[in-house]
This record gives structure tokens, sequence and C-alpha cells, in this order.
């Protein structure tokens, strides 16, 4: 006993030091030449879902009218950093800092969810397959959406499978739907998670022995069967009054075009041919890959395994588990939300992972037939027969070895730290302050990022939202409001930006800065806005504005 101890203290600290990694380097770029070199939130997201948390501190006010303004629509981030600001100030390591503290909370959510459906072993599993896990160690780094919205789903899911051993399960219930409204309003894509939500709330209850009919617990009796009813209508009232109170909050703020701004911004237009759901669908299931190439199909296995069996061995154990049936509901969810999106990005994912690492863990127990001794008293254990116990060997080789690499990745992301983003936005801010022209408000999609890093002012030349203060119908018009001196782009200069640009202003391109990976964004290019002379104004219905005018200076491609 003594011995077993020992291991599992030792097996703890290296799931500990692991997470501490995490928490080094803060100002460190998302690592270059990883498999998700893509993903457009390392240039943008960090900035623009906390946008109001930044403005609050830096400039006295969250909301700037016409720019992009997320909070109305997903308040809860940008709420959790300005709390943040007044104790540490606007800083990127600040904003990363709490990314990295809510990944240290999911560790704890996913072993306390884990240990309620199997033993430590189990849950020290999972809990390694995440803390070593390159892919999460990535995005678990940036101050986004995503690692808040796994800490809101996990502590839901733990109260849910836990209903049937509180005291008050309604009461209980109902703090599950005000959760439920926190995940809704800290990424909207929250509604698909709402059916592992549910699964995870009525399956404890309806095979709880408390609540059961008869010895043999066939079916819930009527007080169990009320019970459930009131439970589910508990977390249902709670979200919907707790949502509509937000929405009406926001409506009598005059907010509601920016809350649907979001929506809008993210609706991508979707392709003309027929089968283009089936195609997305295709890419949402393979974009499963970005997560872990051995990892993601063997839960596939497990979760087809599972669902195929008819024999009432380790899959019955599975399929009756509410923890694996909510994970599988969830990756479901995910699939289709990206699949109804038709716009897979590997940070989508995030959430997901976690699911996945959890399908692994309780596959590998429950094809070993070990005693599941915290886990549902109604299921009768049965030792496992010898090939499923011998796939269970097979799974936990296969969970070393993923294991193994993955953590040599993410200790090689942690050792070998680059600085080119946040070094390149000082320096572009340096050049704006060494040679002033005007006013020092940069125009860029990446401008509240830099914002973030070195507090330059900035707006968004990709978004331009509804305003209840000012109608600004397209960026021609917020360029006359707030008359910036600079513009940033990244290695091409679009015709249209240039259009709204050329309304009001000439460019020079002045300083470029490499930054990242990305062969189509890895240098940010920065240029001068020179009014044209007498204040002059174009109209681009008169003229064509998309084209190199002789007062620009730039060289790099227009398109």
């Amino acid at each position: 006993m003594l011995r077993k101890r020992w291991w599992y203290a030792v097996w703890l600290m290296l799931i500990g030091a692991f997470a501490m990694l995490h928490a080094l380097h803060l100002r460190a770029d998302f690592p270059n030449h990883s498999p998700w070199w893509m993903d457009w939130a390392k240039y943008t997201d960090e900035g623009w879902y906390g946008n109001a948390a930044i403005r609050a501190h830096l400039f006295g006010s969250w909301y700037l009218p016409g720019d992009f303004n997320p909070a109305p629509a997903v308040p809860v981030w940008p709420f959790l950093e300005w709390i943040l600001f007044f104790a540490t100030g606007v800083s990127v390591q600040a904003a990363r800092g709490l990314a990295i503290a809510f990944f240290i909370a999911n560790l704890l959510l996913s072993y306390l969810l884990l240990r309620t459906r199997g033993p430590r072993w189990m849950a020290l599993l999972g809990l390694t397959m995440l803390a070593t896990s390159p892919f999460l160690y990535c995005f678990s780094r940036l101050a986004i959406l995503e690692p808040l919205m796994t800490t809101l789903t996990l502590g839901a899911l733990n109260l849910a499978v836990r209903l049937p051993g509180f005291r008050r399960p309604v009461l209980v219930s109902a703090g599950i739907g005000l959760v439920f409204t926190l995940m809704m309003l800290t990424k909207t894509y929250a509604v698909f998670l709402l059916p592992a939500l549910g699964w995870a709330m009525v399956l404890p209850l309806w095979r709880s022995r408390r609540l059961a009919l008869g010895p043999l617990q066939a079916s819930l009796g009527p007080m169990g069967r009320r019970l459930m009813v009131r439970c589910v209508a508990a977390a249902g009232c709670a979200a919907l009054v707790s949502y509509g109170a937000w929405m009406a909050l926001i409506i009598r703020l005059g907010l509601l075009a920016d809350y649907e701004y979001l929506f809008e911004v993210n609706r991508f237009v979707k392709p003309l041919q027929f089968d283009w759901p089936l195609v997305s669908l295709w890419w949402s299931f393979h974009g499963g890959l970005w997560v872990d190439r051995i990892l993601i199909p063997m839960a596939g296995v497990a979760a087809v395994g599972a669902g195929l069996s008819r024999r009432r061995g380790w899959a019955h154990r599975l399929l009756l588990d509410p923890v694996f049936g909510a994970s599988v509901l969830a990756i479901a969810g995910t699939i289709s939300f990206m699949t109804y999106q038709d716009h897979p990005q590997p940070r989508y994912f995030t959430v997901f992972a976690f699911f996945i690492f959890f399908i692994v863990a309780q596959g590998a127990h429950a094809l070993l037939g070990l005693a599941n001794a915290r886990g549902d008293a109604n299921v009768r254990e049965q030792e496992t027969g010898g090939p499923a116990r011998l796939a269970g060997y097979v799974f936990i080789g296969l969970t070393a070895v993923a294991i193994g690499i993955n953590a040599a990745w993410t200790l090689d992301y942690a050792l070998h730290p680059e600085y080119s983003f946040v070094n390149a936005a000082e320096r572009l801010t340096r050049y704006i302050d060494e040679h002033p022209n005007g006013n020092r408000m940069l125009v860029s999609a990446s401008g509240d990022e830099i914002m973030l890093v070195t507090h330059l002012p900035a707006i968004n030349d990709l978004f331009t939202s509804p305003s209840p203060v000012l109608e600004f119908p397209d960026l021609a018009s917020k360029l006359a409001y707030f008359r910036p001196g600079w513009y940033a782009c990244w290695n091409q200069l679009d015709p249209g930006v240039l259009e709204d640009l050329h309304t009001r202003y000439s460019v020079e391109q002045v300083a470029s800065f490499r930054a990242f990976d990305d062969s189509t964004r890895n240098v940010l290019v920065l240029f001068k806005l020179h009014p044209w002379p007498g204040g002059q104004v174009h109209d681009p219905a008169n003229e064509n504005l998309r084209v190199r005018s002789p007062e620009d200076k730039f060289d790099i491609p227009l398109q």
C-alpha cells in the first residue's frame, strides 16, 4: 500500500510539473511551425474578446462606437479580465495567466469528474493526457474564450453527475442552469453542448438506487420520475430566466445591434454545392486529428466498439456511464457546430480535446475489466473476457506511447519560446511614437492584439459594427470619425481596405516587422496615412479607389 501511494505521489508530481510548464514564458508567441499554425486566434482573438476590459482600463470606456464590441454577446471573459487588470494592470501576461489559471482548474475538475466513475489511476491517466498534450499547451496559453468555456462545462457536469447525492437536487439543478447561462455568455457554441449536459443530469437520476422502483432498479418510481422532471425544469427555467434577464439588459442599454453583430461576423458564406454539409462534416471529423493522431482514433474505437458490442461486459459499463455518454454527446455537439459553421479552426477543438481524453481513459478502464469501486452501484461488475482485456492492455500501451511523444513535444515548446509578435508590436509602437503623424491611433485587424501588448489605441479594419450612438455603415465612415494616422496589415494590402482608406488618405509603407510562421501572415507592415490635400474626400461611387494611386508608396502585393 505504501509503495502504491508513493507511485501515485510521483505520478501527481509529474502531472503538476507539466501543468506548470504552461505558466512559463507568458509573453512568448504561439509556437511557430506547429500543426496549428493557421489558426487566426494568435493574431487577433486575445485582443478582440478582451477589448472591453483593455479599453476600460486604458481609455476610460469599454465601448468604442462602430468598432468590434463583442462584450454584449460574450461578457464573462472580458468582465473577469477587467477585474484582474485592477490588480495587474493591462498586460498580455496577466490575460494569459488568467487562462492558465482556468486550465489548472480544468485539470482539477477533470479529476473530480473521472473519479465519480472509476479508480484513481483512470483519473490520473486522463490528467496525464491533458497535461502533456501539445495541442492544449498551445491553446490553453492564449487569452481566448475556450479555457473558461471548458471550466464552466466541466463544473456543470460535475454537479450534474452528482445530482442523486445532493440533499436538494432541484436547487442544484437551478445552479446548473445558471452555469449554462454563463457558458452561453462565454461562447455561444455552448448551445451545442446542451445535450451532453442534459444526459449527465438525467442518467444518474434515472439509475439512482435511492429513487428506483423495486430491487432490480428496472425503472424509476413515481417519486423519482417527479424529481427528474423537476430537476430538468429547474435547470431550464433558471437558464431561460437568467439569459432572458441579460438580453433585457442589453436591449435596455441599446446594445442589441452589437449583440447581433457577433453572430453576423461568424456567419460564413456556405458553398453552392448541394453536398456541402457532407464535405463540411468530413472536414469537421478530420479536424479532430489536430488534437492527437493516436488518441483520437482510439477514442473513436472505444465509442464505436461500445455502441456495437452486444455483450454486457465493458461495453455495457460504458454505455450506462453518464460521463462517457456526456463525452460522446459533447464531441458530437462540437462536430455538429463546426459542420454548421463550415469553418473549422483548431482552437474550436479545445473543449472537444478534454472529452476525447476522458473517453480514452474510461475505455481503457472498461476493457481491462477492473473493479469500479467508485462507479454506479446499480451496475454489477463482470470480469472482462480475454480478448477485451487484451484490447485494454493495447489501449494502455498506445496511450503510453502517445503520452511519451506528446510530453517530449510539449517540453520542446516550453524550453524554446519565441517572441517575434510581441517584439514586432513593440517595435511598431516605438516607430509610431518616434515618427509622429497626427493621431496616434492604428487601424488594423490585429490592432486589439497590439493594444493588449503595447497599449497603442487601435480600431478594427475588418469589422464595423452598428452603434447606438453613431452610424458607421463602412470602414470609410469610421475612418472619417476617428481620423487615425496609421494602418497595419499582414503581408499584402487588400483592395477593399485600400478603397476605404483612399476616401481620405494616400498610404505610405514605412516599416515592416517579421512575426510568426504563416507564409501569408508573417510580416506585419506599417503604413502612414496622409490626408488628401485640403481635406479632400474621394467617393468610391465616382472613381476606382481599389487601385494604387500616384501618391501611394508601397511595394507589398495588392490582392
